[in-house]
């Protein structure tokens, strides 16, 4: 693999495409640091090194790539476009004119890609304002922490130059981050959008671990020391095996007469993923879990007074999920029991969404293709249905584990009284971990299939 890296960059066109890489990473990492206008850093830092733990905070900083933490224009990363791009997804099957440019081919697709495009820019405006007052109710249970870090935020005549400057600086911030993931997919090595993710979590990587020699006693410190490298290898070993595992339908193409030329039938196979909907499901079920808390606060109330039948109902449904590491409660079980059926869910939906927009039977059937065995038609479909579904379970599952793992190590701290021991699982999340182990894969193959383009040797054996 030395002989592969050291061959790597002494082929200059190759050498130039990873140096590009770097130094747009560098870009982005460097803007990341720049604040927002109008916010109050003293105070926002003040806010979240009193609040390591906040599910709000935690979950934005994963999707920007680490922008959050700075209150930077950075702060939204390409989660607009992640946003835009799912819409697409779920709406083309629904709209004739959209299946229309997917049949299409490359020029379909790249016209769907400008809808996107022109998608994300409104999105990302109103993601912005809800980005904002999201945090600013994160940061207290009795009221709007806003008022702390950001002071000008709001829309009356006062407030709404500065607020429009704050907005248009992160929707502006936005689309600077996905220009350079483009340039980095078009010019450099990988997926873009992917790497400045990746870019991200790797940053975040040593002031998180920093956290684990924080822990005072000494015996629970070697504890999370050591759980939180096993836990990590095994997470890497597990991601891999089912992020890269697949069930492979045989195919059989019929003999083809094309003119004076008869095409003898081959045989070939379908590549049906165990994780199809990669953690998409997790982003989904986080959003679920974070809005109802978030939205209660509007209407609690004074809580230094009792409220009445709605107030008492808000009041309880806000501090739902504020404090998921105290298994003392009820709550604690109801949350994460919760995070685990919805991940499911989500994995089982969404992965039925991406097989129908392929529509393979139909496919294998207009090019003359069969699955041994299988009528076609309607038995191919209900076939490739049960199989996926089959699979996905395995899928779903492993998607829900990594999803709960901070609640089952925080159980399992209380139960042999070990202090802090969750926090040897959030380090790097498990969604965390899933993105970094695919982004490595995709890099490293995109390096792999330019060595054999060039008749070198590769990096995977």
């Amino acid at each position: 693999m030395i002989d592969s890296v050291r061959t790597a960059f002494s082929l200059p066109d190759l050498r130039r495409r990873i140096l590009f890489t770097v130094f747009m990473l560098v870009i982005y990492r460097l803007v990341a640091n720049i604040p927002v206008p109008g916010v109050d850093l003293v105070a926002w830092l003040q806010f979240t090194s009193q609040q390591s733990g906040n599910q709000v905070i935690d979950f934005l900083d994963l999707l920007s790539g680490g922008a959050v933490r700075n209150f930077s224009v950075m702060a939204m990363g390409v989660y607009p476009y992640i946003t835009a791009s799912i819409i697409m997804q779920l709406i083309t099957p629904i709209i004739p004119q959209l299946q229309e440019l997917q049949s299409e081919g490359e020029s379909g697709r790249n016209k769907i890609s400008r809808i996107t495009y022109y998608l994300t820019v409104p999105l990302a405006f109103l993601q912005a304002i809800a980005q904002v007052r999201l945090i600013g109710f994160s940061l207290s249970t009795t009221g709007d922490g806003l008022a702390f870090i950001m002071p000008n935020f709001g829309f009356g005549p006062t407030e709404l130059l500065p607020t429009l400057t704050t907005l248009f600086a992160m929707t502006g911030g936005t689309m600077f981050a996905i220009w350079i993931g483009e340039r980095i997919t078009d010019e450099g090595i990988g997926q873009g959008i992917s790497l400045i993710i990746f870019g991200g979590i790797i940053a975040g990587l040593l002031p998180n671990a920093s956290r684990l020699f924080g822990i005072d006693d000494v015996t629970a410190r070697i504890f999370t020391i050591v759980a939180f490298i096993t836990i990590t290898v095994l997470s890497v070993l597990v991601i891999v095996v089912i992020q890269e595992g697949q069930r492979r339908i045989p195919v059989q193409y019929g003999r083809r007469v094309r003119g004076r030329k008869i095409y003898q039938g081959q045989s070939t196979y379908i590549p049906l993923k165990v994780n199809t909907a990669g953690m998409i499901p997790i982003i989904f079920a986080q959003s679920i879990l974070t809005f109802p808390p978030l939205i209660a606060n509007f209407f609690v109330g004074d809580m230094s007074v009792s409220g009445n039948f709605f107030q008492n109902i808000a009041r309880s449904i806000s501090g739902f999920g504020t404090n998921p590491y105290s298994p003392e409660t009820a709550t604690f079980y109801f949350y994460w029991i919760t995070y685990f059926i919805l991940v499911v869910g989500f994995t089982f939906f969404y992965t039925d969404v991406m097989v129908q927009q392929q529509n393979l039977p139909q496919t294998l059937q207009r090019q003359g293709g069969f699955i041994p065995g299988i009528r076609p038609g309607k038995r191919t479909a209900d076939y490739i249905t049960s199989v996926v579904r089959r699979i996905t379970f395995i899928g779903a599952s492993f998607l829900g584990i990594i999803a709960i793992m901070p609640g089952i190590m925080t159980l399992i701290g209380a139960l042999l009284r070990i202090d802090g021991l969750q926090q040897s699982v959030l380090i790097v999340s498990g969604s965390g971990l899933i993105i970094v182990v695919g982004v490595v894969i995709d890099t490293m193959r995109q390096l792999e299939a330019q060595l054999l383009m060039r008749h070198y040797e590769g990096f995977i054996k």
